[in-house]
C-alpha cells in the first residue's frame, strides 16, 4: 500500500462514516475496484477507526466528558446504595437509598449500555461473515439498496421530541439490535441507527448525537478485540506512516462530516444520499457480475 492510496482510504473513511452512506461498503468497493492491497492489515483498519473516534471525541467532548464524570457518580452511588443495603438488613433499619438515574446525562449513560449489549453480541457472533462478505461486490451492492431504503423512510418519518429522560431502555435496546447489524458492508452504521432513532421518536439533534457517542464503545470494544490479530503483524516503517496518515485525514475529513450530518439531519434532506446508495448499490451488484 502507497502513501497516497492511505490518504483515499483515509477520505473514503472520513466522508463515509458520519454520512449515511456506508463507510464499510465503500472501502470493500474501492478496494475491490482499484485493487488497493492493503496487505488484509487489521492494524491500518484499526487505525481508521481510531481517527474518525478522535473526530467524535472533539465534536462531543463536552458531553463525552460529563458522561464519564456522570457514569463514575453512577458507581459511587450503587456502592452506597450496596451499604445502605446491608445496613438496613443488618439493623432492620429502613434508610432510603440515593436515587441513580435523576439527570438526562446519567440516562444517557445508561442508554448507551443497554444499546452496547447487543451490538456487541451481533458483532462477535457475525464477524467471520462480515469478514467474507467484505471480499466480494455483490453483499455491499446489496446493502447498500436496504441502505437506501431506510433513508427514505427516515425522510419520511414524523418530527420526535424524545430526548434522554423520553427514551425507553427498550428504545434503547432496539437501536442497539441495528447497530449491530450495520456491521454488513453497505449497510451504513450512521444511516441505519439514526432512522432507528428518527423511527423511535429521538429529537433530531439527540439522534444524531446518539447515533454517534454509541459508536463509542462499539468501536472501542471491537478494536480491542482485534488488538491482538495486529499485533501479529509483521509492522513495516511503510505500513505505520500509512497507518498515521490514513488516521488523521479520516479524523480531519470525519470532523467535517459529523457537522455536515447534523445540518442533514435537522433538515431532513436524506432523499439525495438515498439516490446515490441506491445508484450505487446497483453499480456494485453489476460490477461483481461483469469484473
Amino acid at each position: 500500500m502507497t502513501i497516497l492510496q492511505a490518504i483515499f482510504l483515509g477520505i473514503i473513511q472520513g466522508l463515509t462514516e458520519f454520512l449515511p452512506v456506508s463507510s464499510s461498503g465503500h472501502l470493500a468497493i474501492a478496494q475491490n475496484i482499484f485493487e488497493i492491497d492493503t496487505g488484509g492489515s487489521m492494524l491500518f483498519d484499526i487505525m481508521l477507526h481510531v481517527g474518525t473516534l478522535a473526530a467524535v471525541f472533539v465534536a462531543y467532548r463536552k458531553d463525552i466528558v460529563r458522561m464519564i464524570r456522570e457514569a463514575i457518580c453512577i458507581c459511587i452511588d450503587i456502592g452506597a446504595n450496596t451499604k445502605i443495603w446491608i445496613s438496613n438488613r443488618k439493623n432492620d433499619e429502613a434508610l432510603r437509598y440515593k436515587r441513580i438515574i435523576h439527570n438526562n446525562y446519567r440516562k444517557f449513560v445508561v442508554l448507551i449500555l443497554v444499546s452496547t449489549i447487543p451490538t456487541g453480541v451481533i458483532g462477535y457472533a457475525a464477524k467471520n461473515l462480515v469478514e467474507a462478505a467484505s471480499a466480494t461486490l455483490i453483499v455491499p451492492g446489496v446493502c447498500l439498496l436496504l441502505t437506501g431504503v431506510l433513508l427514505v423512510v427516515a425522510d419520511f418519518t414524523e418530527d420526535g421530541k424524545k430526548i434522554p429522560r423520553d427514551v425507553s431502555y427498550t428504545n434503547g435496546f432496539f437501536i442497539g439490535i441495528a447497530q449491530g447489524i450495520s456491521t454488513l458492508p453497505g449497510l451504513s452504521r450512521s444511516g441505519t441507527t439514526i432512522t432507528a432513532c428518527l423511527v423511535s421518536g429521538f429529537d433530531k439533534r439527540f439522534a444524531v448525537k446518539y447515533s454517534f457517542l454509541m459508536a463509542v464503545p462499539a468501536v472501542l470494544g471491537a478494536s480491542v478485540l482485534e488488538i491482538k490479530d495486529a499485533v501479529a503483524e509483521e509492522i513495516t516503517g511503510n505500513l505505520v506512516l500509512c497507518c498515521v496518515i490514513g488516521a488523521v485525514v479520516a479524523g480531519l475529513v470525519g470532523y467535517v462530516c459529523i457537522k455536515v450530518m447534523l445540518s442533514i439531519v435537522r433538515k431532513k434532506k436524506f432523499k439525495g444520499f438515498a439516490i446515490y446508495c441506491l445508484v450505487l448499490g446497483v453499480a456494485a451488484i453489476a460490477a461483481h457480475f461483469i469484473l
